[in-house]
């Protein structure tokens, strides 16, 4: 990696600096070394008066913290792309508070030009995951990379279906790659790496604290020509995904759901406000300006699909239940049992699973609905 990508990281270790402010710095320099020699007073015309970290960025460089920091990026295999490099993402390059730079694993690649978003609520129906996980792995079969945040929920049957479909895909976190979060997410994000990236713009040792993650939303969005709203409550993360896609000038999709469900009421608003309604992968692609490869994307084998399934900590069983409870909720646990084949014995820990997602609910008297 380049001298300038990791001055940007040391950089981007200084507390209250922020994206904005290093943009800021570099766009009046041609070499980093100068931000490091510049005069006080210059520095704080650049980075106003409210910020108390000039010494910081004297001596950020020399510091334990960037050291350590540089130590974990090297043995954990991350990558960093700064804004100036001619591999850092081109759309992203664009948008108006580009992060300066990016950790990742994986690979980024020029196709990721041909990318699209799909986001949507954690706590979802499985008629969402049904789509989320379809029209990833269509776009992903036409060429198309399958950006997310691989949260629970829809994000995590977006990534599944792309990979499903041996396709690519860009995991976006909040937090930094010590601490990915969801837990869980470990598996799944072995599995993106190998079929794409997972990208974040927090150094290692970054928390995952609720305030990141919108910030995180303008980067999906920022990768993506247009975002996929697959299931949204009115006021959530997805929505202002929404917003920083439309202040970015993307094209924003919705896929419509039942009325009476509280994660439809986001999408179904964006559809009367004139977001494209999308029942399948041609109203996205008719919309976009994409280059769809000749060629349909290569399937995985079955051993990776089922290891993209595992990822997800959704595995065929889970699908059985929530199958059955989209249209028999509330239903008995012997019923469930008998309808999804699963042994009664055995049923306990499935839905406890599914519970722990928030996909399923226990309900009085032994009967389950959807969470």
């Amino acid at each position: 990696m380049s001298r300038m990508c990791l001055d940007i990281a040391a950089l981007n270790l200084i507390p209250g600096l922020g994206p904005r402010r290093v943009m800021s710095l570099l766009g009046e320099v041609r070499d980093t070394e100068e931000i490091f020699r510049m005069p006080d007073l210059r520095l704080l015309e650049i980075t106003g008066e409210r910020f108390d970290g000039i010494e910081r960025i004297r001596s950020v460089r020399e510091s334990a913290e960037y050291a350590a920091e540089m130590a974990y990026v090297e043995k954990a295999g991350i990558k960093l792309v700064c804004c100036k490099d001619q591999s850092y993402p081109e759309l992203l390059r664009n948008i108006y508070d580009p992060p300066p730079v990016l950790y990742y694993k994986g690979r980024l690649c020029p196709g990721d030009a041909n990318a699209v978003a799909i986001v949507g609520a954690r706590k979802c129906s499985f008629y969402g995951l049904q789509m989320a996980e379809r029209l990833a792995s269509g776009l992903a079969e036409r060429g198309v990379t399958v950006v997310s945040g691989m949260a629970r929920g829809i994000d995590s049957a977006a990534h599944r279906g792309a990979l499903k479909a041996g396709g690519r895909t860009i995991a976006v976190m909040g937090s930094g790659f010590r601490h990915v979060y969801p837990s869980e997410s470990g598996k799944l994000m072995r599995a993106i790496c190998e079929r794409g990236a997972v990208v974040t713009e927090y150094s290692s040792d970054t928390l995952p604290f609720r305030g990141n993650f919108p910030r995180r939303n303008r980067i999906i969005s920022g990768m993506a020509r247009g975002v996929v709203v697959v299931e949204a409550a009115r006021k959530s993360g997805a929505m202002i995904t929404v917003d920083m896609a439309l202040e970015q000038g993307r094209e924003v999709f919705a896929v419509p759901g039942r009325a009476d469900f509280f994660t439809s009421g986001g999408t179904n608003r964006l559809i009367q406000n004139g977001a494209k309604l999308v029942m399948d992968v041609d109203d996205i692609l008719e919309e976009l300006d994409v280059c769809v490869p000749a060629e349909p994307a290569e399937k995985c084998p079955e051993d990776s699909v089922r290891g993209a399934e595992k990822a997800c900590g959704m595995g065929e069983e889970d699908h059985r239940i929530l199958e059955i409870l989209e249209t028999e909720a509330p239903a008995h646990i012997d019923r469930l049992s008998e309808r999804a084949g699963i042994d009664r014995k055995m049923l306990p820990e499935v839905l406890l699973r599914l519970e722990i997602r928030g996909l399923v609910k226990a309900l009085a008297g032994k009967k389950y609905g959807l969470g």
